[in-house]
């Protein structure tokens, strides 16, 4: 390649006019399709920038589709594709392996060289666009100047679908049901995944990592029964609220959830939903808890197998449940992970329950939280299709440190 044909040739691929009446989507996917015969490479993936998080959300991929339905995150700055944000100009790897990239699904892809460059859209970064060759090989000037030709064209894209005033205003929405930034403890990690159901519109499911007075640290996991922007709104007036409760109750669990359900039964007539809140005692030897209606977590403990903690839950919340809520205190020893999610993570069409939790305790091992998500992400959702249920998934592990 290199010729004046050539480059005729991908000129022509990136401008043709027929692209233009396609959706933002298709267009992606059509661009993608078309780098992959070009410069003949195996996969090809778009990540748009969270600013809020300041993390690249893998949105298209051909090749390694699992990036997707899976929800890879990466930190600006960090891996492969954050180094490319971050650097603002074509970044070429030709080792990939656990020390140069984070999202492990690359190097279990077998991909020996990767190429990326940043996609900037009226003068800032919109995200990266890279391409993977399952064989080692070199990219000419001119293939990294098709790719950042690409790039161009799915920013400009991306932008104008962004800027449509519904599309910013439920973004802004989903932005704030979700934390950020997880918090950072000297001896607890946290890591968490959450992929929308289908048509990618927000829902009820949340989670959230709540410090607390006394070196306490508060968990929740919740899901509004519903979809679409009415659950959304019902499950942010819960979490703030849940907030406040916290603050007032911070050592009872249960006491939180029955101020919850009488807010949600007075001022959210018909609503119900499922929520565990548990509390991480000083020291973080222990974790207390009160469960309306939701799943139960799961915990590995070092050299142990997995399993479903025995706790009983309370009715969901929003029923008329005249008894008090419950606690339930478990250890958390040092080497343990801790699982909460939804059940969008583990229900399936024609399917029990029961599989799908045997499946998740499976999945969950006593290693850094990161790689314990993405390993139930690949487990359950893998590379299936959109469900019509949200994906909340939350995993916390206790390090070395205070026994």
């Amino acid at each position: 390649m290199g010729d004046v044909e050539d480059r005729v040739r991908w000129i022509e691929a990136v401008t043709d006019p027929a692209l233009s009446q396609l959706g933002v989507d298709e267009l992606v996917c059509e661009l993608l399709e078309r780098l992959r015969w070009l410069l003949g490479v195996d996969t090809a993936t778009v990540l748009l920038l969270d600013h809020a998080a300041r993390q690249l959300v893998v949105t298209h991929s051909l090749g390694i589709e699992e990036e997707v339905q899976q929800g890879i995150r990466v930190p600006m700055g960090e891996g492969f594709a954050g180094r490319v944000a971050a650097a603002g100009e074509p970044v070429v790897l030709d080792r990939v392996d656990q020390t140069t990239v984070v999202n492990s699904l690359l190097w279990e892809k077998g991909l020996q060289v990767l190429l990326g460059v940043p996609m900037v859209g009226l003068g800032r970064l919109v995200g990266v666009v890279h391409v993977g060759s399952l064989t080692q090989r070199s990219f000419t000037d001119e293939e990294i100047h098709l790719l950042r030709m690409v790039a161009d064209r799915i920013a400009l894209a991306a932008n104008s679908r962004m800027s449509g005033t519904e599309r910013a205003a439920v973004s802004a929405l989903q932005r704030s049901l979700l934390p950020t930034r997880l918090p950072r403890v000297a001896d607890l990690e946290f890591a968490a995944r959450y992929v929308p159901g289908a048509d990618l519109q927000v829902g009820g499911d949340w989670y959230d990592v709540l410090p607390l007075p006394g070196d306490r640290l508060g968990i929740v996991i919740g899901d509004v029964m519903g979809h679409g922007l009415p659950a959304a709104v019902i499950m942010g007036r819960l979490r703030s609220a849940l907030r406040s409760y916290a603050l007032l109750e911070v050592d009872d669990p249960a006491l939180v959830l029955d101020r919850l359900d009488r807010k949600a039964i007075h001022f959210e007539a018909g609503a119900m939903a499922t929520v565990l809140y548990a509390v991480v005692a000083p020291g973080h030897e222990t974790v207390t808890m009160a469960v309306a209606g939701h799943p139960p977590p799961v915990l590995a403990v070092p050299g142990g197998q997995a399993a479903l903690i025995d706790v009983e839950p309370d009715p969901p919340i929003g029923l008329r449940y005249l008894r008090r809520h419950r606690n339930q205190t478990v250890r958390l020893p040092v080497g343990s992970t801790m699982c909460f999610y939804t059940d969008g993570l583990v229900e399936r069409r024609g399917e029990s329950i029961d599989v799908g939790l045997d499946r998740l305790c499976d999945s969950v091992t006593s290693a850094p939280a990161d790689l314990v998500c993405s390993h139930i992400m690949r487990a359950l959702i893998g590379d299936e299709e959109s469900s019509e249920d949200d994906t909340a998934l939350l995993v916390m592990r206790r390090l070395a440190g205070k026994e």
